[in-house]
C-alpha cells in the first residue's frame, strides 16, 4: 500500500507543480500519519461505544465499532517480560520485546513452569532448545506447549512444535547461540491475571492480611520503565506475560537509484515497511501526508485541499436519490 500512497501523492503535488517530496521526507510524513491515523482509533471507538450507550448506533454494516476493534486488534500483542530483579520486569520495548506498547490490556501469570534451564546446543536449522541435561519426554512436556527462552535481554514466547529426550524444537528459528535461559509452561496451565494497582495504594495492600497480594491473586504496578509484580517471589523467566497494544512500525518507502533518474520502488530490501493500516485508511493516509508536504514546501493550497478532503471523507453519506 505504501508505494500507491506515495504515487498519489507525487501525482497530486506535480498536478500544478507544487514541488517534489524526497523518499526520506515521505517516510517521515507517512510515519506521522500512520501516528495520527492510529490514535484517532481509539478516539472513535470510545466515540462509537457513547453512541451504542446513547442508543445511536446501528447494528450489521453500520456497526462501526467492531471495524474499529478488529482494526485495533491487529496491534495486539502477547509477549513474556524480561526480569530485571526479583519482582520488577521491564515493560515492553524495543530492546525487550522488539516494539513499544501504546497500552497494556491485561497481565498474565503462570503458576508455575514445568521445568527451567540453560541451553547448551543448537540445531541445525536454529529452531531447537537443546539441554543435554534433561529428559523433555520424561518431564511430560507435549507438542503445542510454550517454551519461553532468553536471548539476551530479549525474552521470546515460543511453542513447541517436536519434542525428543534433550531437543524440543520450536517455531523459530532465531535460536542460534547457548546459555540461554528457558522455561517450559503446560498450554492448559492456568494462568492468572493480575490486578492494576496505583502506587499510592500497594503499600496498604501489603501491610494487611485481608488484601495483600497472593499467588491466585496477584497484583502489579508501573514505574517509570518497570513492571513491580506482587507478592515479592521469584519468578522464572517467561513467567509474567503481558498482552497489550503495540505501536505501528515506522513506514519506509525502499527504493533503488537508477543513474539519475527517479528512484524506484524497491520492497526487497531488508528494511522495507508497509503502512500497518486496513487499505480502507488509504485515502485518509494520502490526505495527511500531503497536509504535512504542504507545510514543508509552504504551499498553503495544498494543505487546503487536504484538509478539505478530510473534513468531506468524514461527513455523513447522504442518500442516493432514484430518478424515474
Amino acid at each position: 500500500m505504501i508505494n500507491s500512497v506515495r504515487n498519489t501523492v507525487l501525482s497530486i503535488l506535480n498536478k500544478n507543480n507544487y514541488g517534489y517530496i524526497s523518499p526520506s521526507d515521505f517516510n517521515l510524513f507517512a510515519k506521522q500519519a500512520q501516528l495520527d491515523l492510529f490514535e484517532d482509533y481509539f478516539v472513535g471507538y470510545n466515540t462509537q461505544v457513547n453512541n451504542e450507550n446513547l442508543r445511536r448506533a446501528g447494528t450489521g454494516y453500520a456497526d462501526m465499532t467492531k471495524g474499529l476493534e478488529e482494526a485495533i486488534d491487529v496491534f495486539s500483542v502477547t509477549n513474556p517480560l524480561a526480569n530485571n530483579l526479583l519482582n520488577q520486569f521491564f515493560l515492553p520495548s524495543l530492546t525487550t520485546t522488539g516494539d513499544d506498547y501504546y497500552l497494556i490490556n491485561k497481565c498474565l501469570i503462570f503458576l508455575a513452569s514445568l521445568d527451567t534451564g540453560t541451553t547448551d546446543g543448537t540445531t541445525g536449522g536454529n529452531n531447537g532448545v537443546v539441554d543435554s541435561t534433561k529428559d523433555f519426554v520424561a518431564a511430560g512436556v507435549a507438542i503445542g506447549d510454550y517454551v519461553v527462552v532468553q536471548i539476551g535481554s530479549e525474552v521470546s514466547l515460543l511453542t513447541v512444535t517436536n519434542v525428543t529426550t534433550t531437543i524440543l524444537n520450536v517455531n523459530n528459528n532465531g535460536i542460534t547461540t547457548t546459555g540461554n535461559s528457558y522455561a517450559i509452561y503446560k498450554r492448559s496451565a492456568v494462568q492468572y491475571e493480575a490486578e492494576k494497582v496505583s502506587n499510592s495504594k500497594i503499600t496498604m495492600l501489603n501491610n494487611s492480611l485481608l488484601t495483600a497480594p497472593t499467588a491466585q491473586f496477584p497484583a502489579y504496578t508501573q514505574e517509570s520503565i518497570y513492571l513491580n509484580i506482587y507478592p515479592d517471589t521469584t519468578y522464572d523467566v517467561g513467567q509474567v506475560v503481558l498482552q497489550y497494544i503495540r505501536y505501528p512500525k515506522d513506514p519506509k518507502w525502499t527504493y533503488v537509484s537508477i543513474g539519475a533518474g527517479e528512484p524506484v520502488f524497491d520492497q526487497s530490501q531488508s528494511d522495507y515497511q508497509d503502512f500497518e493500516l486496513p487499505i480502507e485508511d488509504e485515502t485518509t493516509l494520502v490526505t495527511k501526508i500531503l497536509q504535512y508536504a504542504g507545510l514543508s514546501i509552504r504551499e498553503a493550497e495544498v494543505v487546503q485541499f487536504a484538509r478539505t478532503d478530510e473534513m468531506l471523507d468524514k461527513m455523513p453519506a447522504q442518500p442516493a436519490t432514484r430518478t424515474r
